[in-house]
Parts: structure tokens; sequence; C-alpha cells
């Protein structure tokens, strides 16, 4: 799709306000270098974002026997957004200000191995309570609140607002966006946790200044973030990134999707804890029908050196590793991100594991120029990264209510 003028100032306007969110408080002439944007471009949309309030500008600096440099902020008490991570086993819900600070957290739990508790209107209920516990507890007036992002799990028509598919609770073309609408008083922007993972790690970790950077997100579910050339990629139907439907192993284990044999159902949670079974049935590591508790159970064993927990673990690493060199010989990426809980519960022990068995299967050029890493956000990056998405979200419908604006006194009308 050709992008419009709009979409190509609503992006570069997105793209300023994401580097002074990172650097504050920085120049003009920072921004410019860092963006690769004209200096008349950033100072005009500087202006911009200063006059709706969501930069603030606080001095000068020294610029080598020049005239000193103005320094813009963002104003963090401009604005507060909502971050909304749905799992398939939890809902964690951060309330930030501008400045992607924390304010409030709160979080619900969700039960997969109770399929009724993951009806659509009872997860929307536990949405809409987190949300208001985070508004409360941080006493933000809701006339503040830009908006609330929120990263569903399985495959998203952003647009359209509908969980087109969501294989682990066996959703398809669920209104999802319709149904917040009717209990949260918010501008809603729906996406999954491939896009919010890879925004995150493009804002503030592994990803931030490289061009080309896979983030994997390894919990119930699993999937691949793309951030292409610097832009993060989504694909036609917003579907990019479905790598843990991918097939491993041919005629392989049944997969929630209806295929066999998916890189998933050998590294999802539920994957692994088969793993374990499969070599230990009666290990006192398993947790039946607790996924969180058994990845904790082994990553404690993994760290104390247990063989049971340090087998599976190198187990899975096999499987995954097999799966990251197809990404890293078919993306060439400069660096492939292992997030989410599954990735942070394993921690340096995995990421060891994976990093041995990518070198035995990935080609060596470019495997020479990939760095594996774990996510470096200390905080919750698929909640994070959804606050982003407000962000994006706001300043798109304040280019278009300045675009109407214009029109209307062009015409000699007053804006309504």
């Amino acid at each position: 799709m050709k992008r419009t003028s709009r979409d190509i100032r609503t992006a570069n306007r997105y793209g300023v306000l994401r580097h002074i969110v990172a650097e504050s408080p920085v120049s003009r002439q920072e921004v410019a270098a860092a963006t690769g944007l004209s200096l008349a471009t950033v100072a005009n949309l500087v202006g911009e974002l200063l006059e709706l309030g969501m930069l603030v500008e606080v001095g000068y600096e020294d610029s080598d026997g020049g005239r000193p440099r103005g320094l813009v902020a963002v104003n963090s008490s401009g604005g507060a957004l909502i971050g909304v991570d749905v799992a398939e086993t939890y809902i964690h819900v951060e309330l930030f200000d501008l400045a992607l600070t924390v304010l409030a957290r709160a979080e619900e739990e969700l039960r997969p191995e109770r399929p009724a508790e993951n009806d659509p209107t009872k997860v929307v209920a536990h949405i809409a309570a987190a949300v208001a516990s985070v508004v409360g507890q941080a006493k933000v007036a809701p006339e503040r609140v830009l908006g609330a992002g929120v990263s569903m799990p399985g495959q998203v028509d952003r647009e359209g607002g509908v969980s087109v598919f969501a294989p682990n609770w066996d959703w398809h073309d669920v209104p999802l966006l319709r149904m917040l609408a009717d209990h949260i008083p918010y501008p809603l922007y729906l996406d999954n946790p491939l896009r919010a993972c890879t925004v995150a790690e493009q804002w503030f970790g592994a990803a931030r200044g490289r061009g080309d950077a896979v983030v994997v997100n390894l919990g119930t579910g699993v999937g691949a973030g793309l951030a292409l050339g610097g832009t993060l990629h989504r694909g036609v139907s917003n579907s990019a990134g479905e790598w843990g439907h991918t097939t491993l192993i041919l005629d392989g284990r049944q997969c929630h999707c209806g295929n066999r044999g998916c890189v998933e159902t050998y590294v999802g949670a539920p994957g692994i804890m088969r793993n374990l079974r499969e070599l230990s049935p009666d290990s006192p590591l398993l947790r039946p029908g607790d996924q969180t508790a058994t990845i904790e159970a082994l990553g404690r064993g993994l760290a104390d050196g247990d063989p049971v927990a340090v087998q599976v673990v190198r187990d899975t690493a096999r499987y995954l590793g097999a799966g990251l060199a197809d990404l890293i010989n078919l993306l060439n990426p400069e660096v492939i991100v292992l997030s989410s809980w599954v990735a942070a519960a394993l921690g340096e022990g995995l990421l060891a594991e994976v990093r041995e068995a990518v070198a035995g299967r990935a080609l060596r050029r470019p495997l020479a120029n990939t760095e594996i890493v774990l996510c470096p956000i200390p905080s919750n990056p698929v909640s994070l990264g959804a606050a982003t998405f407000v962000l994006e979200g706001s300043l798109a419908s304040v280019g278009l209510k300045q675009r109407r604006t214009a029109a209307v006194r062009t015409r000699g009308g007053s804006p309504s």
C-alpha cells in the first residue's frame, strides 16, 4: 500500500517523539541527526508537539562556540497512556505518563485449561476491571488518558478491531474492540504481542538503533515480531511473524492451529511441559495444569544444576535453535531478542543453549552478523509497546484534526 503524505508526516512526528522520549532532554539538531530528517522539518514537528503539550522547553546547551541550542524534553504530565498485555494465562495492565514511566499496575489471572473462563465476554470484563484499577490507583483524571493499547494473542485485524484467530482459545472473528468500547471510555488501539514487543525493543531495548531485528515472543504461544529496515513489518493482513506456526517436525505434535509439528508445540510453555513429561513423567518439576509454576520450577532447577531441568532446557533449545537458524538464514537480522515470560524464567541458561544450537545450524556468514540476546527491558515489554500504539494513534488523530480545521477555515466557516 502506497503511503500518503499524511502517513509520512505522522510517521515523522512519531519518530521525533520516540527519539525525544528515549533521549530527553535533547536539542533539535540532535533529533535531526538521529532521525535523518532536515532541521527545518524537525523544528516544525517539535513546534507541533510543544503546542500539543507533549513536549516542553527546558533550557539551553552550549554548541562549541556557536549560539546556544534550545533543549526540549517530554512533558511527562501532558497525558497518560494505558498498555494492556493479554496473554493466555494472565492480563497485565500498566498506566504510563508521557515519558513512559509506569505509574500503576494491575493483573488478572486467566486459566487456559478452563475454557469457560476464556469466553470473550469474561476476558473483556477482566481487561476492563484491570484498566479501571490502574486509572484509580494513579488518580488520573479521565480526560488526561489518551487511550489504551490492547495486545491480544493470535491474529488481529487492527483496523477492524477484530481478534481474527486466537488458536489457544479457539477464538474466531471476535469483535473485540467493539466489546471493549462498551466498558472502557478511552480511545482503543488493538494489536498483538509480536508487534508490541518489537516496538518496545525499538524504543528502549536491544533493537534500538538496529535496522533489522527479530523479537521472538516465548510464552504459551510463540511468534516473531519483525523490524525490517528500521520499520515494523506487519505484512498485508497484519499477520506477519506467525513463525510459531511454521512446521518444525513433519507430522509432529498436534497444534491448536490445526497443523502438526509447529514450532510452538515444541518451544511454547505447553510444549516445554510435554518435553519434561516425556523425559521424566514423575518429575517434581512438573506442575500439571499450571504452565507458569512448571516453567518457573524449571528455571530454578536449571540455575541449581538439576539434571532433569538441564536436559529439558537443552532439548527445548535444540528445537528453538533450529527455528532461529531458519530466521537467521532467511532474514539476516542484526539481532534476535528472546522475549516474554518463558524466556525471562529460563534466562541465561536457555540463552547459552540456544546460541550453541543455532551455531550448529545457521549459515556462517549471516550468523556472524547476528547477536542473540535476552530482552533487556526490566518492565513488561508488551504493555510498554502497547502504550506506544496509543502515542502513534494520538499523533495520527491530531494530524487529522489539524487538516479538518484548516479545511474549514479555507471555506470560511468555523470548526465544530
